[in-house]
């Protein structure tokens, strides 16, 4: 016999169960609970549950202890917007969500707790992106004692392959240990601190090879301190002027100055190489491996700007010419980033990653270097142009830690006052550190080849921050309001 166990008291479903996936997102969201009744979003979250399963298991394996820490906690300066939380008890005072367990995984260290990991949740009031969920997400947060990046890179890269192996989409991965490309060195070649290595193309530097090339437009922008890149192409010498007329009239939109090119087509050369001698054409030929039937690209700029468009640029060719490998899982880690970066608005200095890693050179690099040419231990794991962990070895030297603040125009009151709770620990001896972290959403993500991470989240917040199915947030009472001692002052709808 069927025995009906729970009806369906609604006259028509919102959509078709098994191809919710097609429906509109925001249906999706408010009705979440019938969307994973689709065995094609069910199977995400499952594939999630055993992928953490996994990793657990692998990090206790390893000699790690799973510690939870606090999510009540007070608020810090670490890039992103705090989730704020009144107090009862202390009126006008907050707590804050954890962006991350930052400085309580620092301060296990200083306990005498040697190897920590967790499954831990962090929030950050930031808007969301195609890899990046608003509100909440998960991360892999790991730290050892008496460590440095050597320890812990080892670590990472017996335990991440297997999950790849066994979870990952693709069969074909990088295999360890991983490829490591410094900062600079990625920004030069691939434009990207996160470089997809599954398109094959690279730039190269080619300001030595204008001045007094003939082409007069490079010649003067090379004199004048301007970088010019060039990036070879094989293969495309014979496509039409449209083509290349189609990314000059893209890096225009992208605010720069457009592109030039030399093409050696089999009915000549074509581009700019009329400008160029034969004894010039021959050292561009040698000097940038090109062939007949290759091309190549050049644009010239200046500083981080210029470098993240010749990434974009190198990813739009690829992209147009069907080279990017989509069968595969490349992986690398980008190691020595800049400790401080300048802002570019305001020329100040300021941390560019994290303001509780090691400086390279320690005390002396920061008392006698310029603070934009010091090192950090710090490091990214980047996968398919994804970033999927960053770490770095710790600062625990707390004359350290107040000088680097202060560069970055912190004093020690500062310091004191938004990390009291870790700097005290460590004005008691803390050994030497290090520890990584990487995001849960955004590996399952690329383990399923996923364009959109609210898709392997079990009840994700929407583009807006709203949770459509519980309807958060939400206007609470004024007596609540009361009881927290706190007014909204709200500008009226008009």
């Amino acid at each position: 016999k069927i025995e009906v166990l729970g009806r369906c008291r609604h006259n028509e479903l919102p959509f078709q169960v098994n191809r919710s996936r097609e429906a509109d997102e925001t249906q999706r969201l408010k009705y979440r609970y019938l969307d994973l009744r689709n065995p094609a979003v069910k199977n995400n979250i499952i594939l999630r549950c055993n992928v953490v399963a996994a990793l657990r298991a692998a990090m206790i394996e390893h000699g790690f202890m799973e510690i939870t820490t606090p999510i009540l906690t007070a608020s810090s300066p670490e890039g992103a917007r705090d989730y704020l939380v009144p107090s009862r008890k202390h009126p006008g005072k907050f707590y804050a969500l954890p962006q991350a367990p930052q400085q309580f995984k620092q301060l296990l260290m200083a306990s005498g707790f040697d190897k920590y990991f967790q499954i831990a949740p962090c929030f950050r009031d930031e808007d969301a992106r195609a890899d990046r969920s608003p509100g909440e997400f998960y991360q892999l947060d790991m730290e050892m004692a008496y460590a440095g990046q050597e320890d812990v890179f080892p670590v990472l890269e017996d335990v991440l392959p297997p999950i790849f192996a066994k979870f990952g989409t693709y069969n074909v991965a990088s295999e360890a240990p991983f490829r490591r490309i410094s900062y600079r060195e990625a920004m030069d070649k691939y434009g990207s601190d996160k470089p997809d290595l599954r398109n094959p193309l690279v730039l190269q530097n080619a300001t030595d090879f204008f001045g007094n090339s003939g082409f007069g437009v490079y010649d003067n922008l090379a004199k004048e301190g301007k970088t010019v890149k060039a990036m070879t192409v094989a293969g495309i010498a014979d496509k039409p002027r449209s083509f290349f007329d189609k990314l000059d009239a893209f890096a225009k939109e992208e605010g720069m100055g457009g592109i030039a090119y030399v093409a050696l087509a089999a009915a000549g050369a074509k581009g700019i190489a009329r400008f160029f001698s034969e004894e010039k054409m021959n050292e561009l030929k040698d000097k940038f491996g090109l062939k007949e039937g290759d091309a190549v690209l050049f644009m010239a700029g200046a500083g981080v700007k210029f470098d993240k468009f010749s990434g974009r640029l190198r990813n739009k060719v690829a992209e147009e010419l069907g080279l990017v490998d989509e069968n595969a899982f490349k992986m690398c880690w980008i190691v020595d980033f800049p400790f401080y970066e300048e802002n570019e608005e305001t020329g100040a200095v300021e941390f560019s990653h994290n303001p509780f890693s090691m400086p390279q050179g320690g005390m002396d690099a920061l008392l006698n270097k310029n603070p934009l040419d010091i090192l950090a231990y710090q490091y990214d794991f980047v996968c398919n142009g994804v970033e999927l962990l960053s770490g770095a070895v710790r600062n625990h030297e707390p004359e350290i830690m107040y000088k680097a603040f202060e560069i970055a125009g912190y004093d020690n009151s500062v310091v004191d006052n938004k990390f009291g709770g870790m700097i005290s620990a460590f004005k008691f001896g803390a050994p030497p550190h290090a520890g990584s972290a990487y995001g849960m959403d955004r590996l399952v993500m690329l383990l399923l080849d996923e364009p959109i991470i609210r898709d392997v989240i079990l009840f994700p917040l929407n583009g807006k921050a709203q949770d459509l199915m519980m309807q958060a947030p939400n206007f609470v009472t004024e007596q609540q309001m009361k009881e927290l001692h706190i007014k909204t002052d709200l500008e009226e709808k008009k």
